[in-house]
């Protein structure tokens, strides 16, 4: 049977503090707890998240290993808006490929990678109709950015997909031909 104490200690999070887990997005500490395992103490990290009723145990030791960051700074986060009122950058491979590798940029945990997610799949209503795994997917990444930027903006959600979409709408043109700019450089890479 594991017993479990709370506990005052050296780790980088601290108690009621909002941190990023990769693969779940924004939760909040609750505690530092000790529990001891078969014979072996674990110093442990209590995160919630409230909007999808979990609770996560993470041990210190590996909170770094496996990506647990605390929220971005005012910096990355205009960058992350910036990179939403960018032009997408669609590749011109399959869509499953396409898919794996938004799946990986919104696991990352990285709100600039995430944000490359947003404004690629982004559709404007006179754009045609997205796919349902695209949908799927965008809809992942705007929640992800939503929520990181409605805790470092202390502010909730509705606000911070506000923001997002004001930056979307300034983003160029989205047109299916491909652009002069992006001519000359596959020209460039093939010479």
């Amino acid at each position: 049977m594991a017993t479990v104490k709370k506990v005052a200690t050296k780790s980088a999070f601290r108690p009621s503090e909002h941190v990023v887990y990769p693969a779940h997005g924004v939760g909040q500490v609750q505690a530092i707890e000790k529990t001891e395992f078969a014979g072996h103490e674990l110093e442990l990290i209590v995160v919630t998240f409230a909007k999808d009723k979990m609770t996560l145990r993470v041990p210190v030791a590996k909170a770094k290993t496996v990506g647990m960051r605390k929220l971005a700074d005012a910096e990355t986060m205009k960058k992350a808006l910036d990179t939403v009122a960018g032009r997408a950058r669609v590749k011109r491979t399959m869509w499953s490929r396409r898919a794996q590798e938004y799946e990986a940029k919104i696991n990352s945990g990285d709100l600039v990678a995430i944000s490359e997610v947003v404004r690629d799949l982004y559709r404007a209503e006179s754009q045609p109709e997205q796919s349902y795994s695209e949908r799927q997917l965008y809809e992942a990444a705007l929640d992800r950015m939503a929520r990181e930027i409605a805790a470092i903006n202390k502010s909730d959600e509705t606000a911070a997909v506000k923001l997002i979409e004001t930056q979307l709408a300034k983003s160029p043109k989205r047109t299916a031909k491909v652009d002069e700019a992006d001519e000359e450089e596959l020209q460039e890479k093939a010479a």
